[in-house]
């Protein structure tokens, strides 16, 4: 018997979806033309049989609902709304492509549609979806957020946790599983234990379907429901689409040593085109000669797609660095202090750091309403360094979430929220902790402004404790600001001082880059003077903690504090130490260092972790390419043991470096 939406099918439903599969086909039979050609540089990732999911779940949507999207991707631009011609001189490398070169088949954006763009990486997708639905949660909207993805996601841990927070926190989220029976290579049916997808919904209490993923009615009556009912508030659905991709995995791959040709001819005879064609025919929905039609004006748009592909020009090399970070920064919502006025004064307020990073992130949180901050225990109890107490009481459990133990899961559900338009504080506790997240921060979160071309921003600021003390061992006393910094796209603070944390934190908090805000936890309870005015430190400027004229130091973090301990010891024997803290990995202020080592003659980089690939070899790196007639002796530096942190009490102080070692080392340099 004919489903309701087959019997009202109404011919302008009909003509839609019909023209937005013809588009996916024919640009993609194109695309793979061209890649014989050598017109596309690189992978080919053709949606060949999979057209009706993509067209049926799209036509559902405005233009600010959003799609993320997998490898296997462009059929989602394309139903999405991206011109065929943008398409295709992405993959020809041109700078009017969708990313503008930038991405290629992979990685397809355009923002202006709510194409939140596709990843090579499986499953982060599900996550950013999430993101998108949690922000439309906190801006109030009912826009929703779809995620698809392959047969090979459900078995990757973003899968359990994208679904699990979908559920638990009623999102706003259509998933759609296109399980085209082959991750890669690998079956279905051998790499999962169930052999469906569906039905897993029921584990996480939202609605599961399984549908024929080559029937374009079907999944366009159950994603109009699932859409709905994302859009009344009442949550997520999981719909299992089973097809078939009758192209190999890329274009110019084998494709016969996992699959028979049989198993593709017999697919091939369910094109879901062809099935919608013979529906409307048989029906009397639409004639044939307006089918024809249809696909002639689809040729000549695609024809005319590849033509303007080709005579697009390639982007000039002097654009490569563009849009790593935003362009275009926020001004500063408060006055830019980068020293601290009240430093020498007697009646100054004295608040802890720890006092100073709550208060910066109460008073943003007071003006914009688009802040939430989401970590464990953040909530009623107000974090496990009181990071966040009282807050929940004044902005409520949408802005001061509590979340499973997923860290992975909330990374990128974070970064999904960045991109549509709210602004989150992710407070990961310690920093061992989000290594599991590691390739949401650095796949995902770090480049999407650039293979966006800015058009897409981030701003989420990421927090947490980093540093050796307290017996912590070695999974909860990292230091890693190397490792970030390290990657284009971050910014990477390390604030020392009560003074730093609420400057530093009020700018990452206005900021529309992604911010690793690192607080070293033998710091927290330090006090310091800090005004009582609200303002801001920019990022990249260090400061001289303590002038001198003998030995240059720069120091981080607790190390400023040793530091400065042992300059103040040596000044009574005469030696002059200048002391610099520079605030900020990523940018790093060499300038300052560099007008110091012109004065002094000698530098000391003391770190406490590690040496080899390390923020000392950075700084001395860079001195001696710009500063080397100004020394007066080899730049020396001193850092923590190179090995993992150990518990006992007598081992955890022979890592990381000591005042005697520090005054050890000051002497001996200004001895040369």
């Amino acid at each position: 018997m004919a489903s309701t939406t087959e019997r009202q099918l109404d011919k302008t439903t009909a003509t839609d979806l019909y023209r937005r599969m013809q588009v996916i086909r024919q640009c993609e039979e194109q695309l793979a033309k061209s890649h014989q050609r050598g017109l596309i540089h690189g992978a080919c990732h053709t949606y060949v049989g999979e057209e009706a999911i993509a067209s049926a779940v799209c036509a559902h949507l405005n233009a600010d609902d959003v799609v993320f999207s997998t490898h296997r991707g462009h059929g989602h631009a394309l139903a999405k709304g991206m011109p065929p011609r943008e398409l295709v001189a992405e993959l020809y490398g041109r700078e009017t492509g969708c990313s503008q070169g930038r991405g290629g088949s992979m990685h397809l954006f355009k923002p202006e549609i709510g194409m939140m763009g596709t990843s090579g990486i499986v499953a982060p997708c599900i996550l950013q979806a999430c993101g998108g639905g949690y922000s439309f949660k906190i801006l109030k909207t009912d826009q929703v957020a779809v995620a698809f993805f392959g047969d090979g996601a459900v078995n990757n841990g973003a899968f359990h946790e994208g679904l699990n927070m979908a559920s638990i926190w009623n999102l706003p989220v259509l998933l759609v599983c296109e399980n085209n029976q082959f991750a890669t290579e690998v079956p279905f049916a051998y790499s999962s234990g169930i052999p469906d997808v569906g039905r897993r919904a029921a584990n996480y209490g939202i609605p599961g379907h399984e549908l024929d993923g080559n029937n374009v009615l079907k999944i366009y009556e159950v994603a109009g429901q699932a859409i709905e009912r994302a859009r009344r508030g009442e949550g997520a659905t999981l719909i299992e689409c089973k097809t078939y991709r009758t192209r190999a995995h890329a274009e110019g791959m084998g494709d016969f040593s996992y699959r028979t040709r049989d198993d593709v001819a017999e697919w091939k005879t369910r094109c879901p085109i062809q099935r919608l064609r013979d529906h409307l025919l048989q029906e009397g929905i639409v004639g044939a000669d307006d089918l024809d039609a249809i696909e002639a004006e689809v040729r000549e748009t695609i024809a005319e797609a590849h033509r303007f592909g080709e005579e697009s020009a390639y982007p000039s090399a002097e654009s490569v660095t563009r849009h790593v970070y935003c362009e275009q920064p926020a001004p500063p919502r408060s006055p830019i202090l980068n020293q601290n006025p009240l430093a020498t004064a007697t009646d100054a307020r004295e608040i802890s750091y720890v006092e100073a990073g709550h208060e910066a992130l109460s008073e943003e949180m007071r003006r914009n309403p688009h802040i939430f901050v989401m970590g464990e225990g953040i909530g009623k109890r107000g974090g496990n360094f009181n990071t966040t107490m009282g807050l929940y009481d004044l902005y409520g459990p949408e802005r001061l979430c509590d979340t499973p133990i997923c860290e992975r899961g909330f990374v990128g559900l974070g970064g999904g929220a960045a991109m549509t338009g709210s602004r989150p504080v992710i407070d990961f506790m310690f920093a061992d902790f989000i290594m599991d997240a590691v390739g949401e921060l650095v796949n995902q979160i770090a480049k999407i402004q650039y293979m966006s071309s800015g058009r897409i921003k981030m701003p989420i600021l990421l927090r947490g404790c980093i540093g050796i003390g307290h017996s912590a061992a070695t999974h909860h006393s990292g230091n890693y600001y190397p490792l970030y910094a390290h990657f284009p796209g971050f910014r990477v603070v390390v604030p020392s001082t009560p003074f730093d944390a609420k400057g530093l934190m009020k700018r990452a908090l206005n900021c529309d880059d992604p911010v690793m805000f690192l607080e070293h936890r033998e710091l927290l309870q330090v006090k310091g003077t800090v005004p009582d005015e609200e303002y801001e430190i920019e990022f990249g400027k260090a400061v001289i903690a303590r002038e001198g004229t003998a030995v240059t130091v720069v120091a981080l973090a607790r190390m400023i504090h040793e530091s400065l301990a042992v300059a103040e010891s040596l000044a009574g024997e005469g030696i002059s130490v200048e002391v610099i803290d520079p605030r900020t990995v990523s940018p790093l202020d060499t300038d300052t260092v560099l007008q110091s080592v012109h004065k002094t003659g000698r530098l000391l980089i003391v770190d406490e972790t590690f040496g080899p690939y390390s923020l000392g070899a950075e700084v001395a790196a860079r001195v001696a390419d710009d500063a080397f007639d100004d020394l007066d002796a080899p730049i020396r530096r001193l850092n923590g043991a190179f090995t993992p942190t150990p518990y006992s009490p007598t081992l955890e102080q022979a890592v990381v470096p000591t005042r005697e070692a520090i005054r050890e080392a000051i002497q001996t340099l200004v001895a040369e």
